[in-house]
This record gives C-alpha cells, structure tokens and sequence, in this order.
C-alpha cells in the first residue's frame, strides 16, 4: 500500500465519520420535532443543559409569534434589575425586517472587511440572515443615569448591574426560545451598526445596543460541549 492510498483511506474515514455526526444530528432533529408534536415541553434544567449556540437556522416556522412575544413579554417582566430598575429594552424584527438587519450589517462589513477575507464573513451574516428573526437587546441609558443621580453611593456600580440585567435578560430568552424549538446565538456588532438600526426602525438615541440575537429552526446540531470539573468551579461549606 502506497502513501497515496494511505491518504485516501484517512480521506474516506474522515467522510465517514462527517456523515455519521450529520445523521446523529438529524436524528436528534427529528426526536425534538416528535417531542414537540406531542406537547412535551422540556423541564427548566433540560432547557438549560440544551441551550446552546446554534449557527445552522432556518426560515421554517416552529411556533406562532404570538407565542415568541409571550417569550419576550414574560422576560421583560419578571427578569431582575438592580433597584428594580428595569432599564432593559427589547425589539423583535421578524420577516423583512430581520432580513433588513442583516442586510445592514453585511453592507457595514463589506465596507472594512479585506476583500479577501469577506468570504467568510459573508457566509456567517448569511447564516443568521437565514434564520426566521432577530431579537435586539438594548438598556436605556437615561434611566441608568438616573439611578446614578438618585443613588449617588452606587453610582459607579450601576453601569456594571445594568450589563448583568441584560445578560439575564439574554439568558431567559435563549433558554425559552429553546424550550419553543428554536436554535439562536448572540452577536455583537453593535457600535458597527447602531447608527443605522436606530435610523431605519426610530430608536430612541438613549437605547444602547447591548446584543442580537438571530433565531429559527435548527438545521445543525453543535459539536459536543466539553466541561471543566465543576469540583474546580464549585465549593460548598456546611
């Protein structure tokens, strides 16, 4: 046997093992698919061990918007603040308008993006361009100033809260939007394109773009997530 066939022998199992990983995903599509279609709504710890960054999404419509605005409106309501603040601010673009965002951020890209290297840039945009809608995640800097004033002490904390209230905010989203059958990431292209996002969609100018959020049916599943020991991250003391 020659180096050649040595090559393509690593060639064909390499193949192989893709093909094996993109059935494994498929078939784990399709028990998601039949657990929905049997009203089987997955436990809170379920959702969370399953929420994952999900790249590979679809046009395909998994639930009605009624019920992805129920998503945001339960999260905008009952996610935690500091002072009970409530400075986060949320937008849902769906249909051309999710398509539109994505479009301005292609065309930002493509104006300080190496030609060369565009390519790849323009196939990831394209894969949330792909997805069925977008949720933008702002805070509305006037009332986190405001805090500031009244709770003078804390000033210098509440810029730092705020990040955290908004990252609970994404958190509760994802994982709901994955209990709905959704696959979603977060980006964050914001000083990139919040002059035009505010423009086209008459954002108030004291929201702060924080996050995007593009989600739509899985087409992909992630590679296996690997795990630090939790006995090097936890410690309890009774």
């Amino acid at each position: 046997m020659g180096i050649s066939d040595v090559f393509k022998i690593k060639e064909f199992k390499s193949k192989i093992e893709a093909l094996e990983k993109e059935i494994a995903g498929m078939k784990k599509i399709q028990t998601q698919e039949k657990g929905k279609n049997n009203n089987m709504k997955k436990d809170f710890y379920t959702a969370v061990a399953d929420r994952r960054t999900i790249y590979g999404i679809s046009k395909e419509k998994v639930t009605t918007d009624e019920v992805i605005k129920k998503v945001i409106d339960q999260a905008v309501k009952n996610t935690p603040s500091a002072f009970n603040s409530q400075s986060a601010r949320v937008v849902l673009l769906l249909q051309k308008h999710h398509d539109k965002l994505w479009d301005i951020t292609k065309d930002t890209l493509r104006k300080i993006v190496p030609v060369e290297n565009f390519a790849s840039t323009e196939d990831k945009i394209n894969s949330f361009h792909n997805g069925y809608g977008t949720i933008l995640f702002f805070e509305d800097i006037s009332v986190i100033e405001s805090m500031q004033k009244n709770f003078a002490s804390y000033k210098d904390n509440f810029p730092v809260w705020s990040q955290q209230s908004s990252g609970m905010h994404q958190y509760v989203i994802w994982s709901a939007l994955e209990i709905e059958g959704f696959g979603a990431s977060l980006q964050h292209y914001n000083e990139l394109i919040e002059v035009d996002v505010k423009k086209e969609w008459s954002i108030p100018e004291n929201w702060k773009l924080i996050a995007q959020m593009p989600f739509g049916k899985p087409t992909a599943i992630p590679d296996e997530k690997q795990f630090q020991p939790l006995e090097d991250r936890i410690k309890i003391f009774k």
